[in-house]
Parts: C-alpha cells; structure tokens; sequence
C-alpha cells in the first residue's frame, strides 16, 4: 500500500510539472492568441481588448493558477479556435488516436512473436541472418519515413488505398478500419523489428540455463523445451518491451497523423499550436502525459507480476 501511495503522489507531482512547464512554455514562445484569433488586419485595440478578454494580459502564474483550479474541477476551458468546450472537441479526437495506438500494437504481438521464435530457433543460420539484417534495416527507418513509403507504393501506385480519403467512424465502422491499416502498420514495423530482436536475445540466452538441461533430459522434444519452458522466461523482457512500447506508440500516432491526413488527436494538437489555441493544446499534452505515466505504472506493477524474483516493498 506504501508502493501505491508512492507511485500516486509522483503521478500527481510528474503531471503538476509537466502541465505547469508547457503552461509557461507557451507564455514565452513568440505568436500571440489573440492576434491570432483575430488576423493580420485586426487593429492593435482589438488585439489589446481581446487579449484582456481572453485573460492573457495578466501574468503566467496567476493564469496557470486560474487554469489548474477550473482543471481540477473538470473545467477544461473553451478553445479558441472552435469557440467550443476543450472536453467536447478532444473527445471527438480522442478515439481515432486510441484505435490507431491499439491497431498498431496488435501488428507488433503478431508480428513479433512468430519472427523471434523462428529467428531463435534458427540461431546463426541463413534464416536468422535475413531476419537480423531486415530488423537493423527496419529500425533504422523512422515511421513517418516508412507511412511516406507506403502511400507511394500500395496508395498510389498500387490503389490499395486512397491517400487522404479518411473514412469516419460514424459513416463505416470497417472502412475506419480499413483506413487505419496503413498507418499502424508504418507506426508499428520500427517497434516490431527492435521486439524480434529483444525476443531471439532472449530465448538464445535461455538455452544453456540448467533448467533447460533438465528438461532435455526428461525426455522433452525441442519444441516442447522453447514453448513450454524456454519462451515462458523469455517473454519477460520482452512483455516489458512491449509495455514501454505503447508510450513510444502515442508519440509516433501524433506524427504519422499528418502523414495520412488522419483527422485525429495529433493532427489537433499540431493545428492548435499553429493557432496558439493553448487551452487545447494543454489538455492534450496533460492527457498524454497521464496515459504515459500510467502505462510506466502498469509496467512496474506488471514486471513484478510475471517476474517473482521482482519484489515490491509495501
């Protein structure tokens, strides 16, 4: 119960920060809200009543102090680009992002599992170099650099999509999907490529463990040495992986959004910040940082489940 308290309070403090430095930031960077809200050929009295309207002519921490306060009691502000709720407009974003970062972890279990059990057992043969040499080549490629390709290949040269053509949720649940496809594969391949790496490591490094020597000599068979003993130990580095991975994921969803023209939460969040529409762009960046930090909490919580040598104080 200690443990969980301690993990609560750094929760709490990590997002206060987080939420307190991209207040501040945003204060300091040159553009202006109001001016921005306005136009180019707004006079500077229009600009000066608007920003008094807006509350941004009183200094940062008074403001940040305003902003918490409405915040905590789920007051998240009006944006100024949309005239509308933050709350209402981001969550009409929110699912595209979350449908994007599952997708995309779906094809890096699948992917990775199959690869790095076959790379394993084909340790320092023809097979195992191809896949060593397709993984290095895979994560040196940055995602957006691999959606690019993509769209080049199966979009435009091949039609397998159209580019840019985004199908809503709400007109066609599998055409969302289906749209989907090509980016959370291009978010998923660099990821999927370091997770068969972690994966053979691992399974390599269990096959001169004592145990496995036994098991070998109660007369198990290869294949049921690795699947029943061998992969078990296996996978907890790489589970691990895999959780650290869904923070990597949210980052790489926000660029490889404007990539295909998904209108999503990282395509919001990058408009925003053109438009200096700073209440938006502060909720999504505290959203982030909550779904990071409690996906780093889950990850401690889930070491210590798969791996009893792992103790936490309570």
């Amino acid at each position: 119960m200690k443990y969980l308290w301690k993990k609560v309070g750094t929760l709490i403090i990590t997002l206060l920060i987080v939420s307190f430095l991209s207040f501040f930031a945003f204060s300091v960077i040159p553009g202006d809200a109001a001016q921005s809200k306005l136009g180019t050929e707004a006079t500077e009295e229009q600009v000066k009543a608007l920003r008094e309207e807006m509350g941004l002519d009183k200094p940062v921490l008074i403001r940040y102090g305003k902003w918490i306060t409405q915040f905590l009691q789920g007051d998240f502000g009006e944006s100024y680009s949309y005239s509308l709720p933050v709350k209402e407009i981001v969550l009409q974003k929110m699912p595209i992002m979350i449908a994007l970062v599952l997708l995309s972890f779906f094809w890096i279990l699948v992917l990775s599992i199959p690869i790095g059990i076959v790379s394993a057992q084909h340790e320092n043969r023809l097979l195992d170099y191809i896949i060593r040499i397709g993984n290095q080549t895979v994560m040196a490629i940055p995602s957006f650099f691999i959606g690019m390709i993509i769209t080049l290949i199966f979009g435009i040269s091949l039609k397998w999509f159209m580019p840019g053509c985004y199908v809503p949720i709400e007109d066609s649940f599998f055409g969302f999907l289906s749209y989907l496809i090509a980016p959370s594969v291009a978010i998923a391949l660099p990821k999927t490529a370091m997770a068969v790496k972690i994966l053979r490591s691992a399974i390599v490094s269990q096959k001169d463990m004592d145990y496995v020597r036994t098991a070998y000599s109660r007369g198990n068979t290869k294949r049921q040495v690795l699947y029943r003993h061998m992969l078990r130990n296996a996978m907890i580095p790489t589970m691990t992986f895999w959780a650290m991975t869904l923070v990597d994921l949210i980052a790489n969803s926000i660029i490889i959004e404007k990539v295909f023209s998904i209108p999503g939460l990282g395509t919001m969040l990058i408009t925003s910040i053109s438009n200096r529409d700073y209440p938006v762009v502060q909720f999504i960046i505290v959203f982030v940082a909550t779904l990071v930090i409690l996906i780093n909490f889950l990850i401690d919580l889930l070491y210590a489940k798969i791996d009893p040598r792992v103790s936490i104080r309570k």
